[in-house]
Parts: C-alpha cells; sequence; structure tokens
C-alpha cells in the first residue's frame, strides 16, 4: 500500500450524487509554511455540497472534478513551519475545500484548535450553519425587544437563529413540521407548521404581539409573501429565497465584507458554545465513501433532524 496516497470522495461530472459521486485517489498534501494538513476524523454533509454536485449552482464543465467537503475536523498530520499547530492536535477546520476525504489541506486562519468536550462529529457540523446564523441575526441587530418569525426553525441554521434570538431575550415565533414543534417548545420557541394556511398560523401564534423581524432559511415564495405582510422588506433576511431580492429583502450568502466580518467574530464563540452545551448540534447518522451518494440524496429529501457526517474510517 503506496502510503503518500489517501482517498477523498469527487464528482467527475455533475448530476445525481448516486450516479456521479465516485472515490479517488489522491497524494496527500504537503503544507506550506501557513497551511495544515489534518487527517480528517469527520466532515459535515450540507445542502451546498449537494447543490454543486447535482448542478442547481452550475455546470461549468472548467470546474470538474468537483471535491465537495466545506467543514471538518480531526488531527493535524502535519503543520507548516509558520502556523501555531502541531501534529497531533485535534483541531476544526472552516472554512474547508475537499474536506470528504482521509486528509484535507487548510490554510492556517481556517484551523481552529478543538474545545475540550465538543466531539468529532459535532465539530465538523457546526460551523457553516452556525456562522451564516450568526450572520442573520447580526445583519438585522436582533436585541430582546424583537419577536423574530424563523422559517425553517428545526434545521441546522435555523435552530441556531432559534436558540441565539432567544439568548439575547427576543421572542421566536418558528415554522416547522410538526413532528419538529415539541422540539421547538424545547429550546423555547412558538412553533408553527408551514404550509397551506401559514398566514392565519402565524398570526394566532403572534398572539397579538407585532413581528418586528423575519429569518428565512427555506426560501420558498409562501415563505417570503407572509413576511412581506408582516413586516417592512429591510427587516427580512433571507439565505434561500434567491429569487426574491427585488422584493428588497436582504439576501446573505456571505460574499459581502460586512456578512464575512459577522461570519469570522462567530467562529470561537459558536466553538465555545457548542463545548459548553449551549447549542446543541445533533447528528442524524454518519455515512462513508461507500454511501456517499445515498447520504447526499437524503439531505434533499425528509430526513431525520440533524446533520449528516461523513467519516473517512
Amino acid at each position: 500500500m503506496d502510503k503518500t496516497m489517501a482517498k477523498k470522495i469527487i464528482a467527475a461530472e455533475y448530476g445525481d450524487p448516486v450516479n456521479v459521486l465516485e472515490v479517488a485517489e489522491a497524494k496527500i498534501p504537503i503544507p506550506g509554511r501557513k497551511q495544515v494538513v489534518v487527517q480528517v476524523r469527520a466532515a459535515g454533509l450540507n445542502p451546498y455540497d449537494v447543490k454543486v454536485v447535482s448542478g442547481a449552482m452550475g455546470t461549468d464543465a472548467s470546474r470538474l472534478p468537483i471535491s465537495p467537503g466545506a467543514e471538518a475536523s480531526g488531527v493535524v498530520h502535519l503543520a507548516g513551519t509558520d502556523s501555531e499547530f502541531v501534529k497531533g492536535d485535534e483541531v476544526v477546520v472552516y472554512p474547508a475545500t475537499a474536506a470528504f476525504a482521509e486528509y484535507v489541506l487548510a490554510e492556517a486562519d481556517n484551523v481552529h484548535h478543538l474545545p475540550r468536550g465538543l466531539g468529532f462529529d459535532e465539530a465538523a457540523s457546526l460551523l457553516l450553519a452556525g456562522v451564516t446564523a450568526v450572520d442573520a441575526l447580526a445583519t438585522l441587530r436582533i436585541t430582546g425587544d424583537d419577536v423574530v418569525l424563523v422559517h425553517g426553525g428545526a434545521g441546522a441554521v435555523g435552530s441556531i437563529v432559534v436558540t441565539e434570538a432567544l439568548a439575547g431575550g427576543a421572542t421566536v415565533i418558528a415554522t416547522a413540521s410538526p413532528r419538529n414543534h415539541d422540539h421547538l417548545r424545547e429550546l423555547g420557541a412558538v412553533p408553527v407548521a408551514y404550509g397551506e394556511g401559514l398566514a392565519d398560523a402565524v398570526e394566532e401564534a403572534r398572539a397579538g404581539k407585532r413581528i418586528t423581524a423575519v429569518i428565512d432559511s427555506v426560501g420558498t415564495d409562501e415563505a417570503i409573501d407572509v413576511s412581506l405582510a408582516l413586516v417592512a422588506p429591510h427587516r427580512i433576511v433571507s439565505i434561500a429565497a434567491w429569487g426574491r431580492a427585488d422584493d428588497g429583502i436582504t439576501i446573505i450568502d456571505g460574499s459581502s465584507e460586512r456578512s464575512r466580518h459577522h461570519r469570522r467574530e462567530a467562529v470561537e464563540p459558536l466553538l465555545a458554545d457548542a463545548a459548553s452545551g449551549r447549542i446543541a448540534v445533533e447528528i442524524a447518522r454518519n455515512f462513508g465513501f461507500d454511501d456517499a451518494g445515498e447520504a447526499f440524496n437524503e439531505l434533499v429529501g425528509a430526513h431525520p433532524r440533524g446533520k449528516l457526517v461523513f467519516r473517512p474510517q
């Protein structure tokens, strides 16, 4: 066995992940002075990974093959001379590239020490959703005086939005499938079922209180239409309603300098909050090299609440 080679997941073309994802071999990277090579213990699967592989984000052939995976955790294998890390350090990598692999190469600035008390699975599933949630809250400057409507409150981003908004003293009404309503109540939110009759359900849930802000992680016209009937467009932030920007709502994707600042500043507090248990990261199931395609497709279906996590071993 060649000890200089390692496995990674790639997509040689766009399409159904079951058909296009494959296992390839690549040389284990050698880090530059300000880089770190991490032996991956876990990597979080996110909707963005599925959209890229399926071609929903475009089908530019020059980007092929695709190496998905945007967040990971693991153990430092090699570290550049100008990094603070040493072999054996337990770390989190975010943002990461090509994380569905046995080894990942990262810039040292994107590598963070794994806090004591935080598991590899949870650490690899926290930051992409977490920094997005914090960015949404910071963009709207949510305070304890706000009544916030959260669309998709039981999802990876939505659940952290709910947790952080409630921690700041805000009142939260959150839409979700009825099977997740008990979970939202446990967090402290008022649950509402999405779908037909959403406007009336939100009206009942707000119980005379004026909704002051909306954070949307669903992106449906129904969610945005109901939101626009309740608050001014500048008090609506969405991470998914790309086609509704002309309505005056704010779409955040991490591309603006303000958004990047919010996300950079959120990393260490999120890790600390997850390690302390203040933020709970639920894991639905693990997958590996052999069932990656099925996991990708499961994410866009009616999957259980919680994250899907890749484990290379």
